[in-house]
């Protein structure tokens, strides 16, 4: 029988989908959920589908919600202790809002509070693709593209807002990026802006598409990552060409921030890069290439190892009081992928 006191929850909430997992202490996880993040309504709205998929998952684990020891929520935005501020990819999330006191209140145990990318990236630095290295930068490529960097074993976070790299700037006096600004890298990779550009080119330029059709057939109110994939197996030329497009924008972006960190990994993860999968995983590899100052020592790249799960388990971490354990004194060598050719 399982002690009460080892079983934890985790809520990683992301543009598209929230997903919630009950994970013990030998961070198995027990049972997980997932919800459509809502697409209207506000913060409160978002939070009530949260706890919502928390309580699935804790049906599907068999448990009492009054059993947990406590529930971690991974969260796009800015931190600011128990709430969050402008998760602009979420509805009508411009201002600050005390997710972890609306979540505490209605889940009655305790709760806490980190940045989304964050805690996935502290996940597989502890637990998946990341355990080799003191150093890496996890990038998460979904409806916005996400940073978490772990700098000497020791998560990285700045003065709260490191590793926001799909706010590099890829490309001056570019594209408008949904932050306001131009030319950022989401305003290429992220999926929602990718969803905007091909529905452009669709209705107003006569550009011919599947997408939309299988996002009806889907019965989704958007282009997820699923569709994205399914119109790439049809051969779809135009889902083709804003893929490459963000990969493009991928590579130039991360080989960036590699210039000035020189961090021995990158992990892809996030919806579109765990569903795209390694031949993906590769494609971004060599797009960084010709951007690299040292290119004839490339970091080492992977698929995040943790899947879709990664940013719940990492949330649980949280609460488990775990978010980064040690890692190896030494970076282990010749454990990893081969560079990219």
């Amino acid at each position: 029988m399982i002690s009460p006191m080892s079983i934890h929850g985790g809520i990683d909430l992301g543009g598209t989908k929230i997903q919630a997992a009950i994970v013990d202490d030998d961070h198995d996880v027990l049972g997980s959920a997932r919800r459509a993040t809502p697409t209207s309504g506000g913060p409160a709205d978002v939070a009530a589908e949260m706890e919502a998929a928390l309580r699935d998952a804790a049906a599907s684990a068999g448990v009492e919600i009054a059993a947990l020891a406590g529930v971690g929520v991974g969260s796009p935005g800015t931190i600011e202790g128990s709430s969050v501020r402008s998760a602009r990819n979420l509805p009508g999330w411009e201002g600050s809002f005390p997710l972890g006191e609306t979540l505490q209140a209605a889940l009655g145990c305790e709760v806490r509070v980190g940045n989304d990318v964050q805690v996935a990236t502290a996940a597989e630095f502890a637990l998946g693709a990341g355990r080799p290295y003191r150093s890496l930068l996890g990038v998460f490529w979904g409806t916005g593209v996400g940073g978490g960097l772990i700098i000497d074993g020791q998560v990285w976070r700045g003065r709260g807002g490191a590793g926001e790299i799909g706010h590099v700037v890829v490309k001056l006096d570019g594209a408008r990026c949904t932050c306001g600004r131009i030319g950022c890298m989401e305003a290429y990779a992220g999926r929602a802006a990718m969803e905007a550009r091909a529905r452009k080119l669709h209705e107003e330029k006569g550009r011919k598409t599947d997408l939309f059709k299988l996002m009806r057939e889907h019965r989704r109110t958007r282009l997820t990552s699923g569709i994205w994939a399914r119109a790439l197996e049809r051969d779809d030329e135009l889902a083709a060409e804003l893929i490459d497009r963000a990969v493009g924008a991928l590579g130039t972006g991360i080989a960036s921030v590699v210039n000035v960190l020189d961090i021995e990994c990158v992990i892809i993860g996030g919806g579109l890069g765990v569903r795209l999968g390694e031949p993906y995983a590769r494609r971004i590899a060599r797009a960084m290439q010709p951007h690299l100052f040292i290119d004839s020592r490339p970091p080492q790249l992977h698929l995040a190892a943790l899947g879709d799960l990664g940013g719940a388990i990492g949330a649980a971490l949280l609460v488990a009081g775990e978010s980064v354990p040690a890692a190896p004194a030494q970076p282990a060598v010749g454990s990893a992928t081969d560079p990219p050719r």
